[in-house]
């Protein structure tokens, strides 16, 4: 039989729901990041959490300095942006054909002097931005949700939805798709390779910083919480078969759902460790992902 504790505990999942959701939605945006890096040149961004970082801290800064909210949030994506462009242009690019385990450690030295300019510039303490709009709660299926929770959420599907018909409708994404399948092919009929790897760094250096934004008001940000966010990123992206957009979305929700049901049926004390448990346990039974092609050869 139920006692009331349990009672208590069930007639919260909603909320816990919710919260694993929201987490979810930030880690599938920082997933879809790491899935589009590889998927057209092979290279697993461990900075990619940085870009989270790096659009909430100048957001953030520029507030104290008095701009406006709307202008303070352009100005960090568009800052990100540029770093994730320089990225590619100042270390993966003059690294050429590099081996895999060069760029992945070409991506986390740039994801280490992103911290310490961030914190040289920027300060080491923890900011937090204001709520778009107000922080008093909604009660949905009997769960209390604050309403920068919905706009992460719609964020999230926006984003999503607009990879996926960028993808599938226009030309430049059809590119990608094709540099991502053979670059050599591409290249043989006139597809520039290099300026398409550029803007798959920029495109998910964006995802990013939007990520980063609106996610912000709840979670806070500081100089070094990229670090945590990407290595979540990559789990939720493995999890759903790097390289897959579909799964990196699911991976990421999935992440979420069951770091926030730990937290609260058993304790918050292991939530950090529920990414690196799952993945472990997923890779022995089915290491392409959930979502991964069995192939892993790259042209």
């Amino acid at each position: 039989m139920f006692n009331r504790t349990t009672y208590k505990k069930m007639s919260d999942l909603p909320q816990f729901l919710f919260s694993g959701l929201t987490t979810g939605a930030v880690y599938a945006l920082a997933a879809l990041g790491f899935s589009l890096i590889y998927n057209a040149s092979g290279v697993i961004n461990f900075a990619q959490g940085d870009f989270l970082m790096l659009s909430a801290m100048v957001t953030a800064t520029l507030l104290t300095k008095g701009m406006a909210l709307s202008g303070s949030i352009a100005i960090g994506i568009a800052v990100t942006v540029l770093v994730g462009v320089l990225l590619y242009r100042l270390a993966i690019q003059p690294a050429g054909n590099a081996d895999v385990v060069t760029l992945i450690i070409i991506t986390i030295g740039a994801s280490i002097f992103i911290q310490g300019v961030v914190q040289v510039t920027l300060g080491k303490n923890q900011q937090v931005l204001p709520p778009w709009t107000g922080d008093a709660p909604l009660q949905i299926l009997g769960a209390y949700v604050l309403p920068q929770a919905l706009w992460v959420l719609g964020t999230a599907a926006v984003l999503v939805a607009g990879c996926a018909i960028f993808f599938k409708g226009t030309l430049t994404g059809k590119a990608m798709l094709a540099v991502a399948a053979n670059r050599m092919a591409a290249m043989a009929v006139g597809i520039p390779a290099k300026r398409v790897l550029q803007l798959s760094f920029g495109l998910s250096a964006l995802l990013g910083a939007v990520a980063g934004v609106v996610s912000a008001p709840i979670t806070t940000t500081v100089y070094d919480i990229g670090l945590m966010l990407g290595m979540k990123g990559f789990v939720a992206a493995t999890l759903g078969g790097l390289g897959s957009g579909v799964g990196a979305v699911v991976g990421g929700l999935l992440v979420g759902i069951l770091e926030a049901l730990v937290a609260g049926y058993i304790s918050s004390a292991y939530k950090d460790a529920v990414p690196f448990v799952l993945i472990i346990l997923l890779l022995l039974v089915m290491p392409h992902g959930l979502f991964g092609s069995r192939k892993t050869d790259r042209v």
